[in-house]
């Protein structure tokens, strides 16, 4: 094989886990049209005993998340901002619909998820709103194009995370800000984790594939100082982000049937157990570019 063919192959992701969602959505299932057909990711709970468990809920905790990292990235008008790994577009229509003046791109490797976002979301109050094919090792924009470059939870999916930090470094503009969410490992566990996760691991990369959920704050904080960012800002919401597991996994056999269910909620039981046990957290991070 090619040097470039090896590339290729290193940048392509299983999307096993958007199909039952587009095929769902596509048959008209309203329910997850409106857990996932917007955001697709983790919801967030402010009170995690309040969760009701229903879909209006869950979809109202998802968007809750994207409003905790897009605050945290300063946002404002006439700025600039990339969502890598943009998914359906729930992060820009949500800016969309709240600020005004935005420049705003999407960027995404499957073009499913960008049909669906481009079909959905149409630009408002002054927005302008692209959509873009692309690799996050290998962003397809001039030096210091952007303001705000995110990632909101697929990080883990990337080919490097070395080559993302260096990419978002470049396409930031000085002062700009990198704001992303993570399944990170925690440092005592590091080096232990691995092995323990191998228990889960079958039917966790059946679902979702290949995920790199082996960074710690620690190599965060390589990451940033190695590629001109200054020190992280951490928020560990992983008690937050709790009432997604049993959300998935009482929707999952109603939703898609046997054949799914039997593979995701193994997968969601096995990310449930790390994260109460503290050896996974969920994090939001954000860096300022020097």
């Amino acid at each position: 094989m090619s040097n470039a063919a090896q590339k290729r192959a290193a940048d392509e992701v299983d999307f096993y886990y958007f199909d039952p969602v587009l095929e769902a959505i596509a048959q008209g299932n309203e329910e997850v049209a409106t857990a996932f057909g917007r955001h697709n990711h983790w919801g967030l709970w402010d009170e995690p005993a309040r969760a009701t468990g229903g879909v209006d809920d869950f979809a109202a905790a998802a968007e809750n998340l994207t409003r905790r990292l897009t605050d945290a990235a300063g946002v404002r008008f006439g700025q600039k901002l990339l969502d890598v790994g943009c998914g359906f577009g729930g992060t820009i229509a949500s800016l969309n619909e709240r600020l005004q003046g935005l420049n705003m791109t999407g960027l995404n490797i499957d073009p499913r998820q960008l049909a669906r976002a481009a079909t959905m979301i149409q630009p408002a109050a002054g927005n302008a709103i692209q959509w873009v094919k692309g690799t996050a090792s290998k962003l397809p924009f001039a030096d210091r194009t952007f303001d705000t470059v995110m990632a909101v939870e697929c990080i883990f999916h990337f080919p490097s995370r070395q080559e993302f930090f260096a990419e978002a470094a470049r396409v930031l503009k000085p002062g700009g800000r990198l704001v992303l969410s993570d399944v990170m490992t925690a440092a005592p566990l590091a080096l232990v984790l691995p092995r323990y996760v191998k228990r889960h691991e079958p039917e966790m990369t059946a679902i979702w594939g290949n995920l790199k959920i082996y960074c710690t704050r620690g190599q965060y904080r390589g990451l940033a100082a190695a590629n001109g960012f200054g020190a992280p800002e951490f928020a560990d919401v992983t008690r937050n982000i709790m009432p997604t597991y049993e959300f998935c996994m009482a929707k999952i056999p109603g939703w898609h049937g046997p054949d799914v269910a039997k593979v995701a909620i193994p997968a969601f039981r096995g990310l449930r157990r790390l994260c109460r046990l503290r050896a996974l957290r969920y994090e939001l991070v954000a860096f300022t570019r020097a």
